[in-house]
């Protein structure tokens, strides 16, 4: 997301006057720590992909001047948030955001986030998450949206009005994104709306049975999506990364065991690699379509 760049990365700390540092292209993940403690940073800001691949064999590292960390992009897992806080001794605050409006849903040390939450709209923001049929109740899934009064809002698509007019429901732009927002105003977020599963029904975040199934023993990395076993017939796929394949009852047994039966895999891949953007995002679309098209 270039705006979390440019915001959080360099406007946010020139407008008071902070600096802000970049490190030069091709700096591996493994060197950032020491940049940080080198150059007496504060705040250290990143997409999730980005902590995942500093904390990789990362031990205890003495960063006294870091307050804590920032991170946007995609959800961060609360695996990574806790190896990050156990590294270093500090938090994590994440924000949501997308290139027509930048951040707007964040967490911070003065309003931290709930757990399994990303935080609260922004001082200045109307924010709603809306049902087909109006605004979410308490605690009910529907898409997250912004109001077309934010100043944060782009004015537009360039040269293509028409696909601008088409994002919104009345006076409220469709992000596109899942959500659902408690009592207290905290937003968790259920990941992108194509991205959700059916599963006998019901529909299923991703993000759910990827945090859970992510703790299955031998797992190191894990993607689930819906793909199409045969024509008109779909289920929750599960590919994974590990040292060596798992036996597949390991990974039901675990399934069973810290799942509901409909948020279950049906169906377990292992790969060596999971595909990501260049940001470090999962590509879910990706795993879906190589998996169907490996199978025709």
């Amino acid at each position: 997301n270039w705006t979390y760049t440019l915001g959080t990365g360099l406007m946010d700390p020139w407008t008071i006057g902070a600096t802000a540092l970049i490190p030069a292209p091709g700096t591996p993940a493994a060197a950032l720590p020491d940049l940080i403690a080198r150059h007496k940073a504060t705040l250290f800001a990143a997409a999730p992909g980005v902590f995942r691949q500093m904390l990789k064999g990362l031990d205890p590292v003495y960063l006294p001047h870091l307050r804590h960390g920032l991170s946007a992009g995609e959800k961060m897992a609360a695996s990574v948030r806790d190896a990050w806080n156990e590294a270093t001794d500090t938090h994590v605050y994440e924000a949501f955001g997308m290139s027509e409006c930048s951040t707007f849903i964040s967490g911070s040390p003065t309003t931290p986030a709930k757990d399994g939450a990303i935080g609260t709209a922004q001082p200045g923001r109307n924010i709603a998450i809306l049902t087909p049929k109006g605004a979410a109740r308490a605690n009910t899934p529907g898409v997250i949206a912004v109001h077309q009064s934010d100043p944060g809002l782009a004015m537009g698509y360039l040269n293509a009005p028409d696909q601008w007019q088409a994002k919104f429901d009345g006076e409220w732009f469709l992000t596109g994104d899942q959500g659902m927002m408690d009592e207290d105003g905290q937003i968790t977020y259920l990941g992108r709306s194509d991205d959700m599963m059916n599963a006998g029904g019901f529909r299923v975040s991703p993000l759910e049975v990827e945090e859970t199934m992510l703790h299955a023993p031998g797992v190191t990395g894990i993607g689930v999506t819906e793909v199409e076993v045969k024509k008109g017939t779909t289920v929750i796929a599960a590919f994974y990364t590990a040292n060596a394949p798992i036996k597949e009852y390991t990974l039901t047994d675990y399934a069973q065991d810290n799942l509901a039966r409909y948020k279950q895999p049906r169906l377990y891949v292992h790969v060596d690699a999971l595909p990501t953007s260049a940001n470090g995002k999962l590509m879910r679309a990706r795993l879906r379509s190589d998996y169907e098209a490996s199978k025709k």
